[in-house]
């Protein structure tokens, strides 16, 4: 392999397959970055086989890529980082001299790396699943940090570390849960597929720092029963889908409300993050009381302290006193894009949901904390 190339789009591009790289893992050639030179396009291969990123770079104004001779060479990507971005020269050269032994050339500069022999990378097959649509860059993204969040972080129950995607009468509907908090987003979308899958939530948050920045336009979502594609431009993000059934959400979500309470959104955000550092057992939990003639948010701690604020809000209903999680309600209302919020009660020990006043697209559900104030 011989080639030139623009070290900006190069590093650029190595940069993203590496989001696909884990250096703790015990196959050598899976810690590396697998360039191939052919048919006139330059193939870049990151992957820790629960991810895979693949990136063609065709010859274009902005990349300058010239193939002297096709060929592929496997470099361990934290070296191949280092090489490129201290290469003193807006062009690069790189050239495979003796077996696995590759050269890369600036204007001064000239690093020798030991590589690795590309037959060693494993298999990954990309090719693209039937079942396939097409969204908004902006509202894949939008979606993913409205509910990517509420799933859960411990192993114990893998399914709910994923984010439950499912299509139906055409509607796309986002569901997150740990089983003490749950984020839901729907939305239309007109296509003839059909599907429920769960994607794991890293492979999500790390569609958002690969596929989606800085793309303005439409990415294309490719699956069936065991991965799902998102592909934009030149780069394809290939992600495996967990294995078993999601659970059913909607019946958790009471049918009926009897208190509301409608607010600043921001100003319940700030009014939350402002008792944080109150803890118990290291865990933020906030009380809430409410009547018609004040909405008042406490927080107390025997060893450090606490706190009160009344709230400026509008509250309809019976009477409640019920406590919460102060870091679920935050994030749920973060994740809120309307101004106002609208918080739905049932009685003090059920589960309450938190939404746009006008839109019910999106659905945060929190579950109350029992204290002993």
């Amino acid at each position: 392999m011989k080639i030139s190339i623009s070290k900006n789009e190069f590093y650029n591009a190595i940069q993203t397959a590496s989001h696909a790289i884990s250096q703790n893992s015990p196959l050598p050639s899976l810690r590396g970055i697998k360039i191939e030179a052919a048919d006139d396009a330059l193939l870049i291969t990151g992957s820790n086989a629960d991810i895979s990123i693949f990136i063609t770079l065709k010859k274009n104004d902005k990349n300058n890529l010239t193939i002297m001779e096709e060929g592929a060479i496997l470099i361990d990507a934290r070296y191949l980082n280092d090489i490129v971005r201290k290469l003193d020269s807006d062009m690069i050269n790189i050239e495979i001299i003796d077996g696995a032994l590759t050269k890369f050339t600036g204007v001064a500069a000239t690093f020798k790396i030991n590589g690795m022999r590309p037959n060693d990378y494993p298999s990954v097959d990309f090719s693209e699943p039937v079942n396939s649509i097409s969204m908004p860059t902006a509202d894949l993204l939008q979606t993913i940090d409205e509910t990517v969040f509420a799933a859960s972080v411990k192993e114990t129950r893998p399914i709910f570390t994923g984010v439950n995607v499912n299509l139906s009468d055409n509607v796309l509907t986002f569901t997150a849960t740990d089983t003490f908090r749950m984020a839901k987003k729907k939305m239309e979308l007109v296509s003839d597929a059909s599907f429920n899958i769960t994607i794991p939530a890293k492979s999500l948050n790390e569609v958002k720092s690969t596929v989606l920045v800085n793309n303005p336009d439409t990415v294309k979502i490719a699956l069936n029963d065991k991965k799902a594609q998102f592909i934009s431009g030149d780069i394809l993000f290939q992600t495996r889908l967990l294995d078993g059934k999601y659970p059913d959400t909607s019946s958790i979500i009471p049918k009926a409300f009897t208190r509301f309470l409608v607010m600043n959104r921001m100003d319940l955000i700030r009014a939350i993050d402002r008792t944080t550092f109150i803890k118990n057992d290291n865990v933020s939990v906030n009380r809430l009381q409410c009547s018609e003639n004040e909405v008042v948010l406490t927080n107390k701690s025997q060893e450090i302290g606490e706190s009160y604020e009344q709230l400026a809000a509008s509250y309809t209903g019976e009477p409640l006193d019920i406590s919460f999680t102060a870091m679920y309600v935050m994030e749920a209302a973060k994740a809120i894009p309307d101004m106002q919020i609208k918080i739905s009660f049932v009685e003090e020990m059920k589960q309450f949901i938190l939404t746009s006043p006008d839109n019910d697209n999106i659905l945060q559900l929190v579950m109350p904390v029992k204290t002993f104030n």
